[in-house]
Parts: structure tokens; C-alpha cells; sequence
């Protein structure tokens, strides 16, 4: 089944604005450096609880993370 939406994630611009490295947002939110970068790449769809483990290490709320665009 062909799905009407694609979900973009913001994690790689939220990041950089903050200016920390992979690592360092590793260090904070407790997630993987490789599952940060595989976020950032487009090649992984977070759970809930990474995305909010996320968001409170950048200080943004868990819809700040991502979008979500209808085809």
C-alpha cells in the first residue's frame, strides 16, 4: 500500500543551529551517533522516545523534528 505522506525530519538544521556535532547531541539525548546520522540522512524513522529524547537534548518540542508532507 502506497502511502499519501512523506515525513521529513528537521534534525540535521535543528543541530547545526544549536551548533553541536553528532557527538555531542549523542552526549546529551543518549542517542546513537549512528542513529543520528542515519536520521539526518533520511535513512531511518525514529521512535517516539528517540524523538523525544531528542528534542529535549535540543531544547525544541518533538514536533519541531519533523514534518509531514501530503502527496
Amino acid at each position: 500500500m502506497k502511502s499519501n505522506f512523506e515525513i521529513k525530519y528537521h534534525l540535521f538544521d535543528l543541530r547545526k543551529q544549536k551548533n553541536l556535532t553528532e557527538r555531542e547531541l549523542s552526549a546529551l539525548s543518549g542517542v546513537s551517533k549512528s542513529q543520528i546520522s542515519m536520521i539526518e540522512d533520511g535513512n531511518a524513522n525514529p521512535t517516539l522516545h528517540t524523538i523525544c529524547a531528542l528534542s529535549l537534548a535540543l531544547n525544541v518540542q518533538p514536533c519541531d523534528l519533523f514534518s509531514i508532507e501530503f502527496l
